[in-house]
């Protein structure tokens, strides 16, 4: 009988530690040690290279394009990285053997969890800035521009996250579509989160039991969803303190029943009355239900998941102009829509459109 390698790490939704990685979840140095040896295998090599044009290229090809220099009096890299893709989120590792100054502006598309292995390294993003040791990652937003400067030394383990799975599991815990842009603290003490180094252990020894585990849609996404809810508790962001996190658990029924007929139909006309009927309730009660534990009406719900609908579509790169998409969700006013859209997302529809 083959081994079930996913024993004793999900039960229900829930991630329990398997007893063969309990010593090394206790222990940060453990932790680091097994995830040098699980990636340093030449199955999971992506590239070595000495040449800056090429180590660009090939890092652009997994986080995205950027500028890369090289620092100081040595000229020349040592470059080397491993990567593992998982779906919606990947993990790698990655060394320059030299002084380097990377530049990749906005990340737009994911979210990236930096931790040295050994080395330091100069983080600024969106305003924020640390230095980076073995003790202390990196966590950068999608919308905050970032810059950073790597020592010689500096080997990183990285977790990139797409920013619609993060996206999508924090509506999902809050209960209603996102005001804001997802902006996580730059810094994050790793090591003294038990649960996130045994959580990496758990995403390594997956890759070494089933190497074809991207064939098992079922495992990956319930992995993924494991991976973003593990990130959102245990490391600070801006909605930390949301008092939507404490009202979404114990919302009324009719208020979930309406919040899931609007995510279900938001591409449908609807009517306020139509709403308070799915809900079995008045009109009245469903305004005060959505107000008091979503602080905002069902019409404005239904407004603002049809505006992520259009910003989902201008990003994804097949719109050929910004009025057909807002039209098709309901958006007949182009100069309320663009203030909207400008004010909630930091950036004009027709930018949005540009980088997708």
């Amino acid at each position: 009988m083959t081994s079930n390698p996913w024993h004793n790490y999900y039960i229900d939704n829930k991630y329990v530690d398997n007893k063969s990685s309990d010593s090394r979840c206790t222990d940060s140095r453990g932790a680091v040690s097994a995830i040098e040896s699980h990636l340093s295998s030449p199955e999971h090599l992506l590239f070595s290279s000495r040449d800056l044009d090429e180590t660009r290229s090939m890092v652009g090809r997994v986080m995205k394009p950027h500028q890369l220099n090289i620092l100081g009096s040595s000229r020349r890299l040592n470059a080397r990285m491993y990567y593992i893709p998982f779906g919606d989120f990947s993990i790698s590792r990655l060394h320059y053997g030299a002084n380097v100054e990377i530049t990749p502006g906005a990340l737009d598309s994911f979210f990236l969890i930096q931790m040295p292995l050994s080395g330091c390294a100069s983080i600024e993003s969106g305003g924020q800035y640390i230095d980076s040791t073995p003790n202390l990652a990196s966590v950068l937003s999608p919308d905050q521009h970032t810059a950073m400067r790597w020592n010689a030394d500096n080997d990183q383990f990285m977790v990139r996250i797409s920013r619609s799975l993060l996206e999508r599991t924090l509506v999902g815990q809050l209960g209603h579509p996102l005001d804001q842009p997802l902006i996580f603290e730059l810094g994050f003490e790793w090591q003294r989160c038990q649960t996130w180094r045994c959580l990496m252990l758990y995403l390594l020894e997956c890759t070494v039991q089933v190497p074809d585990i991207l064939q098992y849609k079922l495992i990956t996404s319930q992995i993924e969803q494991l991976l973003s809810v593990t990130l959102l508790s245990a490391h600070q962001h801006n909605y930390s303190g949301d008092p939507a996190n404490h009202r979404g658990s114990i919302r009324p029924r009719h208020v979930r029943r309406v919040q899931e007929y609007l995510q279900a139909h938001a591409h449908e006309p609807i009517t306020a009355e139509q709403l308070a009927q799915v809900a079995g309730v008045s009109l009245r009660s469903l305004y005060s239900g959505f107000r008091e534990f979503l602080d905002i009406s069902p019409m404005q719900y239904l407004r603002n998941l049809r505006l992520e609908q259009v910003r989902t579509e201008l990003l994804a790169g097949e719109a050929s102009n910004v009025t057909g998409v807002a039209l098709r969700w309901g958006f007949a006013h182009m100069g309320r829509f663009s203030a909207e859209y400008k004010a909630r997302y930091g950036e004009t529809p027709s930018e949005s459109l540009r980088r997708g």
